[in-house]
């Protein structure tokens, strides 16, 4: 993406790639659960499973929320952004499409957060 600017800009992006350490940022939101107020953000490297995803990182992030641990994972609806896929959990972040600053949005159906608030 090109930005037009009234005088030469020549400033590196802070958060490149490279400049995480072999690893890249993941943002994972569960939608409809808006006690978490924003997406989590992760430093992973691209060779983490998504499996691992799912049992240790997004369990950390919600298991505090009353839902989720009525969340029935193979109905769970994955996003990259605005795009539906079926992540593979033996698969990496890399493998399964998922690059640097991706957003991961999860949805539960039936789970609307607390008494289908949202929250």
């Amino acid at each position: 993406m090109s930005i037009a600017t009234l005088a030469p800009y020549d400033f590196p992006s802070s958060d490149a790639l490279e400049n995480y350490k072999g690893k890249q940022l993941l943002y994972i939101n569960w939608e409809q659960h808006r006690m978490f107020s924003r997406p989590f953000v992760l430093a992973l490297p691209p060779e983490t499973p998504f499996g691992l995803i799912i049992d240790q990182y997004i369990t950390d992030c919600y298991r505090v929320h009353p839902d989720f641990a009525r969340i029935d994972w193979p109905t769970v609806v994955w996003q990259n952004g605005p795009t539906v896929f079926t992540p593979d959990p033996a698969k990496s972040l890399r493998d399964n499409g998922i690059g640097h600053k991706d957003l991961i949005r999860f949805t539960t159906p039936g789970l609307n957060g607390l008494g289908g608030s949202g929250y």
